[in-house]
């Protein structure tokens, strides 16, 4: 039996995502035994963030301002809102390095077997940072799962109904790849959204 202090950080390791016991076990014997300087700096870091980082009030993201950066960047296209589901999702478009334009940061999607609907999701928020009369297109990024396609199927729904131009991210055959060892429902994606 581990001692408390020792269980207790490997309980803590185990909410990550992904962590199951022997890798949490892993990580703080690792921690303990070799780089106990590093584990005290993640602990301050951590408790930072807890203590620092919050929603921004325009698009939901994680910032440490009321505003985050992008928000109030003005090279930024003010005219294309893309909603994505969460900060990593947010975090992947701009390392595209093809996207210039602002964000709506959902911090999920729908999912009415687990409770949350479109309140649970900033549904009413999107809606009035939509339709402030700068935005032109509301380009809808959720994933493409199940979820992500309901609740992208929603969101442009709701958006149509005001009058706003929405798009859908495109999906299809990834550059670089065989058809042969690609999925089907991409393959059929791909070939139904052509162009």
């Amino acid at each position: 039996m581990a001692e408390p202090a020792l269980e207790s950080l490997i309980e803590s390791l185990r909410r990550l995502p992904g962590v199951g016991q022997k890798s949490a076990q892993r990580m703080a014997f690792h921690l303990l035994q070799h780089d106990r300087e590093g584990a005290r700096r993640m602990a301050q870091s951590l408790l930072g963030a807890v203590d620092n980082v919050r929603h921004c009030e325009r698009c939901h993201t994680f910032t440490e301002a009321p505003v985050c950066r992008t928000c109030l960047d003005d090279t930024r296209d003010k005219r294309l809102l893309c909603v994505v589901e969460t900060p990593a999702d947010q975090a992947a478009m701009e390392r595209t390095g093809s996207y210039r334009g602002l964000y709506f940061v959902l911090m999920g999607h729908l999912s009415p077997l687990d409770g949350i609907g479109a309140r649970d999701i900033g549904l009413q928020q999107l809606l009035d940072r939509a339709a402030d009369g700068t935005v032109d297109e509301v380009i809808v990024a959720t994933n493409f799962t199940a979820e992500g396609e309901a609740t992208a199927h929603v969101l442009a729904e709701t958006l149509k109904a005001r009058d706003l131009r929405v798009t859908r991210l495109a999906r299809g055959v990834p550059i670089g790849s065989e058809l042969e060892y690609v999925d089907l429902g991409t393959i059929a994606h791909a070939l139904v959204d052509r162009r």
